[in-house]
């Protein structure tokens, strides 16, 4: 068998959903949440079990977070594969988060929600960057502020397969940049011998664990199929967005399609931050705060507060 790979379900929650690897699940998550929801405790709710894995969610980890700030939350981390993720992504999140709040937990009393999702392929195009964070809006009012979904899509760090480890160590700025690494390249990753900007603790013991994970017969036959499943995912939804980008060029990409399409996402991204904005505010956040959370100017907070009151 070639080196595993983290992006198949099974290997992925046999690495990050067992008690002896919490700091490894505990690494991700901070790469990933603010800094006011850094994991400083952290309890399994759904373990991989060996016993009877045939019959749980393989891809997906729950777990009870204590943040180093005292708030207490719901955290569920998941790898997924399905390419029709966008018209099912808060579907699956909410049934999950409210099935565990109302399975007799009489003492559920999570300050927040938190949903980090990694994806093996592209669901959001208008959106550049990897790393998208999603709140619940009422038009311009940001509904619940203890509630986020955390998107993390792969294929945004490198579109190109056989871009090798030299360009990719170009590209890390932090943590996060760190763990996408390992689950997109692990298998050039050898951690005796790590470049420095991967030389971490947590890195080289998840490469450890890779290396030395076994399998029992009916794992290995679904770690295979799964990824044989993800190989020719990824096959499809290649051949399916190159068809799509020549039939959308072909049919009026030249008609002011590119203008619309950045005055639509810099509207909603700018709704977006004045809602947080004025949320923040009515909880008496300072600017300085608003500011470093919304990346406003001290000018544009005034101004949509001063408007907020006069309405």
């Amino acid at each position: 068998m070639n080196k595993i790979t983290p992006r198949v379900s099974i290997a992925f929650k046999k690495l990050f959903g067992v008690e002896e690897n919490k700091n490894l699940l505990t690494s991700l998550i901070n790469s990933i949440v603010s800094k006011e929801d850094k994991v400083a405790d952290i309890t399994l709710i759904n373990p991989y079990n060996p016993k009877n894995f045939k019959d749980e969610n393989l891809s997906l980890i729950d777990a009870e977070a204590t943040s180093e700030t005292g708030v207490r939350y719901f955290i569920e981390t998941k790898i997924v594969n399905e390419g029709d993720y966008s018209k099912r992504a808060l579907h699956y999140w909410s049934k999950n988060f409210t099935e565990k709040a109302y399975m007799g937990q009489k003492d559920f009393s999570f300050d927040k929600a938190i949903g980090i999702h990694i994806l093996n392929f592209s669901t959001i195009p208008q959106r550049p960057n990897y790393h998208n964070i999603f709140y619940p809006l009422v038009k311009e009012i940001l509904f619940v502020q203890d509630v986020e979904l955390h998107v993390i899509e792969l294929n945004k760090f490198t579109n190109n397969p056989k871009e090798n480890i030299t360009e990719i160590l170009k590209k890390i700025k932090d943590s996060l940049d760190i763990w996408i690494t390992f689950f997109i390249r692990n298998s050039l990753l050898d951690g005796d011998n790590l470049p420095e900007e991967l030389n971490f603790f947590t890195l080289k013991k998840a490469l450890g664990v890779l290396e030395t994970m076994n399998f029992t017969n009916e794992e290995k036959d679904i770690y295979e199929n799964q990824l044989n499943w993800l190989l020719n995912q990824a096959s499809v939804l290649s051949f399916q967005y190159s068809k799509g980008y020549e039939i959308g060029k072909d049919k009026g990409y030249r008609i002011g399609r590119k203008k619309g399409y950045k005055i639509g996402k810099a509207k909603v991204r700018a709704e977006v931050k004045i809602a947080i904005a004025k949320e923040m505010h009515r909880k008496n956040e300072s600017v300085e705060k608003i500011m470093k959370r919304t990346h406003l100017t001290k000018e544009q907070i005034e101004d949509c507060l001063k408007t907020s009151e006069d309405v």
